[in-house]
């Protein structure tokens, strides 16, 4: 009986994949920007999971969408993005794009765009603070999870302020803790407020922080 010697092909090719994601967004421009020629800040704000969905004015009902609404002013222009998905994580890749178009569009200075989120918004904040490390000159976290095996990957001169509830039954304040932790030791520019008796909705006092906002302000990337 003669042997008969199988023969495997393997081919190699590469496809450019594209992943198409449909965003609205709100986008505020402060109450001087078409008076002057000068570059603003921007702000990017990341929603919770209640907002997702194709209702764009859903997220009005926290965070800076909110103060908008009620007639807050701020000093730099807010992009706010909605999740489309009721049920599935921010698609962060195409997140930037979006704020990377409004920014080259727009009288935006690139070494001033902060980044913030809350709950789904702000695991989703810590994702693009991983993923994107020379994207942001500041960020503010608020009860989001957190990539603790990934802290080496953000950049250490990002300034980052962390907010969480004590009591937050959703996403457990340990999760702050952990990265708060590791982060510190790893000698990270970081602030972290623990909010006692305070559960998921830590939002609702870390949003109508003034000072949250003038902390922003402050910061500007250096390279």
């Amino acid at each position: 009986m003669q042997g008969c010697a199988a023969q495997s092909h393997l081919i190699q090719d590469e496809l450019d994949a594209v992943t198409v994601e449909n965003l609205q967004y709100y986008l505020y421009y402060p109450e001087d920007y078409f008076d002057s020629d000068k570059e603003f800040p921007l702000l990017l704000f990341l929603h919770g999971g209640g907002e997702s969905g194709r209702d764009i004015g859903e997220i009005k009902k926290n965070g800076p969408p909110k103060m908008l609404a009620e007639g807050k002013q701020f000093p730099f222009l807010v992009l706010a993005p909605q999740n489309p998905h009721v049920k599935k994580w921010w698609n962060t890749q195409a997140v930037v794009q979006l704020m990377d178009s409004v920014a080259s569009n727009n009288r935006v200075d690139k070494k001033r765009i902060y980044l913030t989120g809350l709950s789904r918004g702000g695991s989703a904040a810590w994702e693009m603070a991983t993923q994107y490390p020379e994207k942001f000159a500041a960020m503010a976290v608020v009860c989001g999870m957190a990539p603790v095996p990934y802290a080496h990957w953000i950049d250490r001169d990002l300034p980052i302020w962390v907010f969480h509830g004590e009591e937050d039954k959703v996403i457990g304040v340990e999760e702050s803790d952990r990265m708060v932790e590791k982060l510190r030791n790893m000698g990270q520019d970081i602030r972290y407020t623990r909010y006692k008796g305070v559960g998921h909705n830590a939002w609702s006092r870390a949003y109508t922080t003034d000072s949250l906002y003038t902390w922003f302000t402050k910061q500007k990337r250096i390279n």
